[in-house]
Order: structure tokens, then C-alpha cells, then sequence
């Protein structure tokens, strides 16, 4: 295998390190973790930008950008999950585990920068300790202390969905409101006063919730993902490499695996993770218009 290549995959193996952030040998929950996702995405992490990528561990200073027709899935150390829609732009800070049972205390302060944004905590997942949570919008932040909490930031204005549990809002000039009853809303302009608190109709949170959902055979992929997409089988490494950057670049979490075949060396670029062949077929297709790659298959593993 030439030098180049090898140094090319050890780079990768590299930068997983950093972004996966390896367990030691006695594993603790993470901050953060990525548990779906409807590509493309992007992990921003000091300066350096990575596709995202399903099982890469997130840090404080952490910063996701979820492409169009993307979304995300994220679980958090305590058990609650965070999903976020396409075309956003949400940061992560202040996360940390303190004791346990009980005692046990979840802490993090979450920014949704731009796009639709959905917290919810969840019985399947046992937590018994306390959490404290500050979800930033522009203009607003809400103190989460266990909820089902949805939001969207874009350039004019703030809206922030309670569909269960209690969160408090604070926004600067103005006293803290707390918000209690399920299915009620908050709109946030950047330049006027908000409204009084509203229920939301069963039809809006619909289609609220909608937004930031995975969505069936659009390029899903997740742990449980038994079907992957090959990019490129060529004999060629630098063709190889060539297309893995440009998927990369793209927000495709692309791999190289060499592999012996008829005496030589085949460098099969791949995304793997896809949850049906459907899923695997719309980013086939994407690849192949969007980004101009001939040579696209989908495979069962």
C-alpha cells in the first residue's frame, strides 16, 4: 500500500480519536453523544470542520451545523435527547456530570444559534438525579429542569414551544416568566415586545414537531444501520482520496477501506451506518447529482 494512502488513514483514524473523544477503559456516559442523523451535517471543533458523524462523543465548545434536508439526533449524559432540524446551527457549553444516583447532577448550557431545536427527556432512560439546562436563543434563554421543550431561532424572531413540563424564560430588560401549561407558546421578536403566552394548536405543534424529526428514507442513519453506499471502488489512490475529501468537504462522513483484490489493492470509499436501502438510495442519488460521482452503489453489508 503506497505511503500516501497509509498516512491518509491514519489521518482519519487521527481525527476520529479526537471527534469520537475514546472512552477509557472504564467507560462513563457521555456529555454528548450522536445517535441519528439524516446527513448532510457538520461537527465545528476548534476551527476544524468534520462531517458528523453517528457515535462521535461531543465536548463543551462544540459547535453542530446540520445541512438542508439534514437532521440530528443527540443524547445527552442524562438521558434526554436533542434533535435538531436542517439548516441549523447549535452549540454546545457547560456540560458536565456531578455524583451519582440521587445526588447526580446534569449540567449544560445549549445554544440554538439558528433552525428548529426539540429537548426531551425520557422515561426509558433512568435518570434519578437533578438536571440543570439553558437553552440560548437570541433574544430569550429557558431554564430546563425536565421537559418536553421545542424552539426555532431564525433572524426575526424566537419561538419557544412548551408541549409538557415547566421551564422559565428570561430575557434581558424584562422579569423571568414561567411557562407550565403543556402545548403553550412564546414568540420572540428581535425588535417588539412579545405577545401574551398561547396555546398552540394541535395542527401547528404537528407540524412544529415535524421539523425536527428523522425523516423516513431521506438519508437516515444510525447505529442500527446495516446499509452503506460506496462512493468509489477504484485501483486509483489518489482518485480515491480525491472523492473521500469531496464527501467529506460535503458532509458525508465518508471512509477509505483498502482491500486486496486480483493481486492489487482496491480502495473502496464508502459512508456507512444507512438504516434501509431506501435511505442509502436518496444519498446515492444526492451524490451523484449534486456532487457528480458516477460510480455509486448501495449495498447490504
Amino acid at each position: 500500500m503506497k505511503a500516501s494512502i497509509v498516512r491518509r488513514i491514519a489521518a482519519l483514524a487521527l481525527a476520529s480519536l479526537i471527534v469520537m473523544d475514546c472512552l477509557p477503559a472504564v467507560a462513563a456516559v457521555a456529555d454528548a453523544e450522536v445517535e441519528g442523523l439524516q446527513m448532510p451535517a457538520w461537527l465545528i471543533r476548534a476551527g476544524k470542520r468534520e462531517p458528523l458523524a453517528i457515535g462521535a462523543q461531543l465536548r463543551n465548545g462544540d459547535l453542530i451545523n446540520t445541512g438542508t434536508g439534514s437532521r440530528a439526533l443527540l443524547r445527552m449524559g442524562d438521558g434526554s435527547t436533542v434533535k435538531l432540524g436542517e439548516n441549523a446551527k447549535f452549540s454546545l457549553d457547560g456540560m458536565a456530570q456531578k455524583g451519582d444516583g440521587a445526588n447526580r447532577l446534569f449540567t449544560a448550557s445549549m445554544g440554538v444559534v439558528e433552525g428548529a431545536f426539540r429537548f426531551t427527556t425520557s422515561l426509558l432512560y433512568k435518570f434519578r438525579g437533578k438536571r440543570e439546562v439553558d437553552v440560548h436563543f437570541a433574544t430569550v434563554t429557558a431554564g430546563v429542569r425536565g421537559t418536553d421543550l421545542w424552539g426555532k431561532s431564525s433572524s426575526e424572531l424566537d419561538v419557544v414551544a412548551l408541549i409538557e413540563g415547566k421551564i422559565t424564560l428570561s430575557r434581558a430588560g424584562q422579569a423571568p416568566i414561567t411557562m407550565q401549561e403543556p402545548k403553550t407558546v412564546y414568540l420572540a421578536s428581535r425588535d417588539a415586545p412579545p405577545p401574551p403566552i398561547q396555546q398552540i394548536a394541535n395542527d401547528v405543534l404537528a407540524k412544529y414537531a415535524a421539523e425536527t424529526e428523522m425523516e423516513a428514507g431521506k438519508g437516515a442513519a444510525g447505529r442500527a444501520g446495516r446499509w452503506r453506499i460506496y462512493a468509489a471502488r477504484t485501483e486509483s489512490q489518489d482518485e480515491a482520496l480525491a472523492i473521500y475529501d469531496k464527501l467529506r468537504n460535503a458532509g458525508y462522513p465518508a471512509t477509505i477501506n483498502p482491500a486486496q483484490a486480483d493481486g492489487g489493492t482496491l480502495y473502496q470509499v464508502r459512508i456507512t451506518g444507512l438504516l434501509s436501502e431506501t435511505d442509502g438510495t436518496t444519498i446515492a442519488i444526492r451524490l451523484k447529482t449534486e456532487l457528480g460521482l458516477e460510480h455509486v452503489a448501495v449495498s447490504l453489508q
